[in-house]
């Protein structure tokens, strides 16, 4: 099968979205399929190669943005969207996102999501024009519904049945001002009569989305996010200095300002002797002021000599972390569409603590690794952390379960087989 798969990159830091494209296109290759990923927006990140693309950036989000405010820029000589479209420059611009007003951010999402009615439509047709002339592909796949704009023109033009994936979206949408939220929503849900099958990481995910696009049960999928599992080793961390670790981006909806002050608490007991805390994942400039105020959090409690930051590691470097750690946490404060650091965190052994919303209730149930504890409460946090170091037996218990089945149901070779059926079913539905 020949697979077109569009995924937006981040630019400069390593997102989950990224993690399972890349995975997921490299498990179906194995299966033999020609598959080919076509970066948007930015270039592709991934904690393997930084930097690393299958091609350059098809659509740049600089030009997006300009067609955007000038509806006559795709029409400029085209060494001037080469020259904006370099992946160094576009790097440099991805720095400063977090400058871009709440408004503008809203604009650009309709904008995207109007298709052919949005004012970013001129520049949008060059990458339906690039679709043709690569030849003729048997389904296009979107990495997230936010590329749904593309959806009925490339159905009803180039013919080509389209899949998309579901990966969190909610949780952005819900953040941007009216109007442009509720325009968003109601774009998507005009899109979603262009997909064939929508494909969610867990069924929560699956219900809420399929309420909120008003779209059929049959109409969604279910395939949870993999990862290649055999690269994780086994932790094996000093048990006269137990690790509490958290790896995801360093921002307070991830739940790492509950974390910090679960620490603290714990801290402070004593019930735990010398217990430490390391942190990893996606730092990028914008979270700076952000991470500078939990540090001197931690500094004013004592403990800054216990804490450890690892922001934006190779994957060899997140092997090592995970294989150091006693215990994991990343309690995020909004509803998790899936986790796949709960994920990386079995493929270690790290028994996790994780808010009861969301898909963590499934995760953990799935593969054994934990224990759940009420969302946005520092002490339940603490409590919860507290009673798992405390018990040797319960987390090798958890270890042993959550390897097996991670190995058995959540790596990126199982995703690949059940994404591959959904395509083939995809392709199979008459127009």
């Amino acid at each position: 099968m020949r697979i077109l798969h569009l995924t937006p990159g981040t630019g400069n830091f390593h997102c989950g979205s990224c993690l399972r494209d890349h995975a997921l296109i490299k498990a179906l290759r194995m299966r033999g399929h020609d598959a080919l990923m076509a970066p948007l927006y930015l270039p592709l990140v991934t904690d393997r190669e930084f930097g690393t693309q299958e091609l350059p950036v098809q659509i740049g989000g600089i030009s997006l943005f300009l067609q955007q405010k000038f509806t006559w820029f795709h029409k400029l000589p085209r060494f001037i969207h080469n020259w904006i479209n370099k992946p160094n420059f576009l790097r440099k611009a991805s720095k400063r996102m977090g400058m871009t007003s709440a408004k503008v951010l809203g604009e650009m999402t309709l904008g995207a999501l109007l298709g052919t009615e949005g004012r970013q439509w001129g520049e949008w047709h060059k990458l339906l024009e690039w679709i043709r002339t690569q030849g003729k592909f048997d389904v296009v796949s979107f990495s997230n519904s936010l590329l749904t704009g593309l959806a009925p023109t490339i159905a009803k033009e180039l013919g080509i049945p389209v899949v998309c994936s579901l990966q969190g979206e909610d949780s952005f949408l819900d953040t941007l001002p009216e109007p442009y939220r509720a325009q968003s929503w109601g774009a998507m849900q005009r899109n979603a009569r262009s997909i064939r099958r929508f494909i969610a990481p867990s069924q929560y995910y699956a219900d809420l989305m399929r309420q909120r696009l008003d779209i059929e049960p049959s109409q969604i999928k279910v395939i949870p996010n993999g990862i290649d599992a055999t690269s994780f080793t086994t932790s094996s961390p000093d048990p006269n200095w137990p690790v509490i670790g958290y790896f995801a981006r360093m921002i307070h909806g991830k739940g790492l300002t509950t974390l910090v002050d679960a620490f603290i608490d714990l801290a402070k007991r004593g019930t735990v002797p010398r217990v430490k805390l390391r942190i990893g994942g996606a730092k990028t400039p914008i979270d700076e002021k952000y991470v500078a105020g939990l540090v001197s959090k931690l500094k004013a409690a004592g403990l800054a000599n216990r804490v450890e930051w690892h922001p934006n590691l190779s994957f060899k470097d997140k092997v090592h972390f995970f294989h150091d750690l006693t215990i994991f946490s990343v309690p995020a404060t909004y509803g998790e569409a899936f986790g796949l650091y709960v994920i990386e965190a079995a493929a270690s052994g790290v028994p996790v603590v994780q808010p009861d919303h969301g898909a963590f209730p499934e995760l953990i149930a799935a593969t054994g690794v934990g224990v759940l504890c009420k969302p946005d409460d520092a002490k339940a946090l603490a409590d919860a952390l507290e009673t798992l170091l405390n018990d040797d037996e319960l987390r090798e218990k958890m270890s042993k379960t959550a390897m097996a089945k991670v190995h058995q149901e959540f790596s990126a070779t199982r995703m690949a087989e059940r994404f591959e059926a959904v395509l083939l079913e995809a392709c199979a539905v008459a127009v």
